[in-house]
């Protein structure tokens, strides 16, 4: 069986209901529900469900659905559960991954024996990990915006996407618009607003007070931040010139608009896996310990979220880093990133040690993203267009310039607890006099990216 392309152990999706996607088992018909982003249900009479491919339920899902040849490479068919989540090829077998559950389960994740035996799968329309989002630009379908965009909305509110309170204002504005109209002077409320915050803005902005403050702030106290910011933001939420007066038309706009403000999240549209990192010393005796992550792995490159904190610890491109797994056999299943960094002014080195059984996972999912990425320039460069005034064009994959200090996206390199080393001789030691070495081969080709690429004179064992 080939494995998952792949997974993860956070919580999300999956977390809204346990729920089952075969009703009936066998040569005849078979009934498959197949669940879309909003959380609705696409029932499937199909024959032979045991043989049946991904990409044959693709088909007959877009058939059902009547979307446009795009949906094909948008979207992708994955296997959901609470515990794990696994994006499909279209040569799996839905059915016969969904008998391999449990094996899976034990393998890729840490769940307790009686969570394994009680846990299952249900087979849902995602977005396709794959898909670029230079691609997404081009889609005009408003019923394959809306899938897209549902989604967006429901990994922003579960805070999958950590996001600033002004991002979260903003994308919640698109959202009241979407679910509320155009705004209208003195509709909404605040007040009314507060009572379904949580509809438009992540939990961890949403929480109340209790007791007798909460009393008193309910019988007419000012509103908070959160109702009265996005109150501001719904009020500037522009509409678009509609030819016709259909609303679900009109609708188009402000999905395409919540997506192209998630664009800008540097993880958007990535697969999410479990893990854990070491945190720094602290304290006299240097007690550390672990702190749970979620590795974020996408076309654009690697993030490390702070799965309490809700932001990012480490965001690196591909041309940044270079990457290995060990495996179980070796010693603990690790994802190792390293990329450049500096120790006391002396440039270093840094090695991340994550903790994870999907390690294997990840590193294969990198391994792929990076041959189609590198697959893919030569065709953005060419829908890129001429190059600027200047003569000349970005460096491909360059990074905006981060727009406020202390962003929820920037990387928190001082939280983390990483191994600084440089080379000295033919050994690899702790910080040193000097670096120019790496423990890894894996990484883009020499000349393609910022990180300091050299050949590893020794393996990770012998570190």
């Amino acid at each position: 069986m080939d494995g998952p392309e792949d997974s993860t152990g956070q919580p999300g999706p999956a977390d809204r209901s346990h729920r089952s996607s075969v009703s009936s088992v066998g040569a005849r018909a078979a009934d498959v529900l197949v669940y879309l982003a909003d959380d609705s249900m696409v029932p499937l009479a199909v024959e032979n469900l045991p043989s049946l491919s991904a990409h044959e339920l693709h088909r007959a899902i877009r058939e059902v659905l009547q979307l446009p040849d795009i949906a094909l490479d948008a979207f992708a068919l994955w296997l959901v559960s609470p515990l794990l989540e696994v994006q499909l090829k279209p040569k799996h077998q839905p059915y016969k991954l969904g008998r391999q559950w449990q094996e899976l389960l034990l393998r890729f994740t840490d769940a307790p024996d009686d969570d394994v035996a009680m846990d299952e799968p249900s087979l849902q329309f995602r977005r396709n990990v794959f898909f670029p989002k230079r691609r997404e630009l081009q889609i005009h379908d408003k019923e394959v915006l809306r899938l897209l965009y549902e989604e967006a909305k429901g990994n922003v509110l579960a805070s999958r996407y950590p996001c600033d309170v002004e991002d979260c204002e903003a994308l919640g504005a698109l959202v009241c618009r979407v679910q509320l109209g155009p705004y209208q002077p003195g509709q909404p409320t605040a007040c009314a607003l507060r009572e379904k915050l949580d509809s438009f803005l992540p939990a961890h902005l949403c929480k109340r007070g209790h007791g007798l403050f909460a009393a008193l702030r309910g019988r007419g106290a000012k509103a908070g931040t959160g109702e009265q910011g996005l109150l501001n933001a719904y009020r500037r939420v522009q509409e678009a010139a509609s030819s016709d007066g259909e609303r679900e038309a009109s609708l188009s706009p402000h999905y395409r608009a919540y997506l192209l403000k998630c664009h800008e999240l540097p993880f958007y549209g990535c697969a999410f896996f479990h893990g854990e990192i070491d945190k720094p010393a602290q304290g006299f005796l240097h007690r550390g310990g672990r702190k749970p992550v979620s590795v974020a792995i996408s076309l654009d490159g690697v993030h490390v979220i702070d799965c309490r904190e809700k932001h990012v610890l480490l965001g690196l491109r591909f041309q940044e880093l270079s990457w290995d797994h060990t495996s179980p056999e070796e010693e603990e299943s690790v994802l190792w990133l390293e990329f450049d960094g500096d120790n006391e002014g002396t440039p270093v080195n840094k090695l991340l040690k994550i903790y994870s059984k999907q390690a294997e996972l990840m590193s294969s999912l990198i391994e792929y993203c990076i041959e189609l990425s590198q697959a893919a320039e030569p065709a953005a460069s060419q829908e890129a267009g001429p190059t600027s005034a200047s003569g000349s064009s970005p460096p491909p994959h360059q990074r905006p310039q981060l727009r406020r200090q202390g962003s929820v996206v920037c990387s928190r390199i001082q939280h983390l607890s990483t191994i600084d080393y440089v080379e000295e001789g033919e050994t690899i030691k702790r910080v040193k006099p000097k670096r120019t070495t790496s423990f890894f081969s894996r990484q883009l080709s020499r000349g393609q990216g910022s990180y300091t690429v050299v050949q590893p004179a020794d393996s990770l064992e012998q570190g």
